[in-house]
C-alpha cells in the first residue's frame, strides 16, 4: 500500500473502531446486546468498502427494513423455528434484491427475530435508529477523511 492509501484505511479502520464503541455503549444502556450483531458487520461494509452498492444508504437503511419486515412477517404469521429463521435469511436476501436495497450483513436480522422472538420494537429501535445513526456517521466520517465523498448517491 501507499502512504496515502495507508492513512485512508487507517481513518476508516479508526472510524470502525469508533463506530462498533458507541453501538457496544448504546446497546448496554438499552440491554439489546442482539443489536451488535447486524451493525458491527454493516459498519464494516460502510466504513470499510464505502464505493460498494451495499454501503450506500439506501441499502443500509431499506436492506434493515426489509430484512426486519421479513422476520416479522414469519414470526407472526408461522411462528418460530430453527427451520423458519432460516427461510427468513433466503427470504431476505430475495427482497432486498427485489427492492435494490441488497445489503449482506441485513440478511441476520430475521434470524435474530424468528429465532429470538423478538418484539416489533426491535424494527424501530435498534433497526430503523441505528441504520440511520449508521448513514449519518459515515456521511460525517467520510466527508472529514476521505478522498472520495461519500455517499455516491442517496436513494
Amino acid at each position: 500500500m501507499r502512504g496515502r492509501s495507508v492513512l485512508l484505511w487507517a481513518w476508516r479502520g479508526l472510524g470502525a473502531a469508533l463506530a462498533v464503541g458507541s453501538l457496544e455503549f448504546a446497546a448496554a444502556l438499552g440491554e439489546t446486546p442482539v443489536s451488535l450483531i447486524p451493525f458491527v458487520t454493516s459498519i464494516a461494509v460502510v466504513l470499510g468498502m464505502p464505493e460498494a452498492d451495499p454501503a450506500q444508504p439506501r441499502a443500509l437503511v431499506g436492506g434493515h427494513l426489509v430484512s426486519c419486515g421479513i422476520g416479522f412477517l414469519i414470526l407472526l404469521t408461522l411462528g418460530s423455528s430453527p427451520i423458519l429463521a432460516a427461510a427468513g435469511v433466503g427470504l431476505s436476501l430475495v427482497a432486498m434484491r427485489a427492492t435494490g436495497t441488497m445489503h449482506p450483513p441485513a440478511a441476520i436480522n430475521p434470524l435474530l427475530i424468528v429465532a429470538e422472538r423478538l418484539s416489533p420494537l426491535f424494527i424501530l429501535a435498534p433497526i430503523a435508529t441505528g441504520a440511520v445513526a449508521l448513514a449519518a456517521f459515515a456521511f460525517v466520517w467520510h466527508r472529514i477523511g476521505s478522498d472520495a465523498p461519500w455517499p455516491k448517491r442517496w436513494l
